[in-house]
């Protein structure tokens, strides 16, 4: 396989608008191999287009494999199977739900990445599910506005960090089904295939940032923490599902008692209201020290990105939320890039003017008893998940 070029090439690629058809034109050239990760894979409007790539690339030879998440995407239509499995794409699914569902903790370690490569030359990351842009999970909810939501396109040498990503947690799962199967040989051999592929991810300018439950556990907070640190201008934060823990709201803070000027953009037409009302709770002492925060009110937001000083920036699939940064399995591409800052900061800068509104700190302050409490319990509840799983956040 070519390893392509030397140097990395980003392109922001925003809704499945853009990012559907990239994936497409990518997976109809492939040659050799594709692989996808996503949370959730539906098959409703134009996210058909990408199944439906799948299975012209494996009828063509190419081998084709797909993970999807056991809650994100709980099950596949039986004609999509049959389809599928006919054309040889091999699909794969991390966790099942089991017969106890979620009251396991355990079971809350979800594959939250969004992560595709084919033929290791070009490679595509961020948060973006295999969901058409005018659905809403699988109630297929129709909306007014598409959802506001970012990916990349990678080419240069993070392609192969996200192959190597990819082919692991394939051989893993691989491994554990053979060994549930009692086929123990295979799953060493799986074992095996997992084992050549180690290698440490690229560092540098450009960078692929994983969180796991092995390795990798506070990776992606650690690079927010560290790029706030730094932070002597302006901040930019769209993030779907906003309850940063205590090392994040201090540092954010800290930014703002600086002077930073810090602008943060969450979801205003929510899908979950727990993580709506939580995140609401910790609005008070991030108003009073200066920083603006606006709720997405256009359609659903499911971004998770952040511009720093119109130089740092990262485009993923990671909340700040506990479910992402303590349990779940993240990615996200952290770069120095000046152009793509640019790019993402006009973007943010032009949909809180066009779709948000801005949190007021006294209307926030006087809000009713009713709406404090509502905030207060489900903050009540996210920490008292926290605290069942056993982690400190």
């Amino acid at each position: 396989m070519n390893s392509g070029p030397t140097t990395a090439q980003i392109t922001l690629l925003e809704g499945s608008r853009e990012f559907f058809p990239a994936l497409v034109q990518a997976m109809d050239g492939a040659r050799h191999e594709i692989h996808l990760e996503t949370y959730i894979f539906d098959f409703n409007g134009s996210a058909a287009d990408v199944a439906q790539a799948l299975e012209r690339a494996a009828r063509r030879g190419v081998p084709t494999c797909v993970v999807v998440d056991g809650v994100g995407t709980p099950h596949v239509p039986l004609a999509w199977q049959q389809r599928l499995a006919l054309a040889g794409v091999q699909w794969q699914t991390f966790e099942p739900v089991a017969p106890l569902g979620l009251l396991v903790p355990s079971r809350w370690r979800r594959l939250h990445r969004k992560l595709c490569v084919v033929d290791g030359e070009v490679a595509f990351c961020g948060g973006i599910n295999v969901l058409d842009d005018f659905h809403e999970g699988h109630d297929k909810a129709t909306m007014r506005h598409p959802r506001l939501d970012f990916a990349v396109r990678l080419k240069g040498p993070l392609v192969a960090d996200v192959r190597q990503t990819m082919r692991q947690l394939w051989w893993r799962i691989q491994a554990v089904r053979d060994w549930r199967e009692s086929k123990l040989s295979a799953a060493v051999d799986a074992l095996k295939e997992v084992a050549t592929d180690r290698q440490r991810l690229t560092t540098g300018r450009w960078r692929l940032v994983l969180r796991d439950n092995l390795r990798h556990r506070t990776r992606i907070e650690r690079h927010y923490l560290h790029a706030l640190g730094r932070a002597r201008n302006e901040v930019w934060i769209a993030n779907a599902y906003f309850y940063p823990g205590a090392r994040l709201r201090r540092a954010l803070l800290a930014a703002a008692q600086r002077g930073v000027r810090i602008t943060i953009l969450v979801q205003g037409h929510y899908d979950h209201v727990v993580p709506y009302r939580a995140a609401r709770h910790l609005y008070g002492p991030l108003l009073a020290a200066g920083v603006c925060i606006y709720e997405y009110h256009a359609s659903f937001m499911h971004a998770k990105v952040a511009v720093i000083d119109a130089q740092w920036v990262t485009v993923g699939s990671s909340n700040l939320d506990p479910l992402s940064l303590l349990l779940a399995r993240e990615a996200n591409v952290v770069a120095r890039d000046p152009e793509l800052a640019r790019v993402l900061k006009l973007r943010l800068a032009q949909v809180v003017q066009e779709g948000a509104r801005q949190v007021q700190a006294l209307d926030h302050a006087h809000r009713g008893w009713v709406e404090s409490a509502l905030d207060a319990i489900s903050a009540g509840l996210l920490r008292l998940a926290i605290f069942i799983s056993g982690k400190r956040y």
